[in-house]
């Protein structure tokens, strides 16, 4: 399959100049621009890409866009925004996207362990029973395409309730195997960094809370 073809073999609708807009938005945000413009080109490039992708054409576009632009481009636009705002909640879903695809043995490990001491949680999120690696894969794709198709509110609590699961089976485990470490080393491309279970646990509840606070705003109309 060349890259101008999708999984069907029709012509891909490639959005090259939204890639564009991206750089020059982050060359906007770098250098001297002061805090408040940082967080203007956060939550414009946010509302944009989230307003392309649901327009028509390759959804699966967006849901790789890491794949396509580097998450360190994402990074540089997204990753110091307040967590409970559209740039910090879609740095999120793609931080967690790259954890599941990069490390989704570990993933899938604290999954399983979290998964029966947190029923209610892993109901939401919706993954398969005893889920395997593609099973964890396809549920962080879901996800994404969940947010550019569906409602953008399901797919955060959907995320959420991810997170939650996988810091019951940290602490179930004691494991700090994986990244969870949202928002941190996995965007510079740096080695993971591990700490104690309890920590990494917090981090990710941390991060379900802020999901589940930007689900909520989103559909008060007040995300941004």
């Amino acid at each position: 399959m060349t890259s101008g073809e999708s999984r069907g073999g029709a012509p891909r609708h490639h959005r090259p100049a939204l890639f564009a807009d991206l750089t020059e938005m982050i060359d906007a945000a770098g250098g001297d621009a002061s805090p408040s413009t940082r967080a203007e080109v956060a939550a414009a490039t946010a509302a944009a890409v989230v307003t392309a992708g649901r327009g028509p054409g390759d959804d699966d576009l967006f849901v790789a866009l890491a794949d396509h632009v580097g998450l360190d481009t994402l990074a540089a636009l997204w990753r110091d925004s307040d967590p409970v705002s559209l740039p910090g909640a879609l740095w999120t879903l793609y931080v967690l996207r790259q954890w599941c695809h990069g490390d989704s043995a570990g993933v899938t490990r604290l999954w399983r362990t979290g998964e029966p001491l947190a029923p209610a949680d892993a109901a939401v999120a919706g993954l398969p029973d005893y889920a395997d690696e593609e099973a964890v894969r396809r549920f962080a794709d879901a996800v994404l395409g969940g947010l550019y198709r569906r409602d953008l509110a399901v797919a955060l609590e959907r995320a959420a309730a991810f997170f939650r699961v996988v810091a019951t089976g940290r602490r179930a485990a004691g494991d700090s195997g994986g990244t969870g470490n949202v928002g941190d080393s996995v965007a510079a491309g740096a080695p993971e960094r591990t700490g104690e279970p309890a920590a990494l646990a917090d981090r990710n509840e941390r991060a379900a809370a802020s999901l589940g606070a930007a689900a909520r705003l989103w559909r008060a109309g007040a995300l941004h």
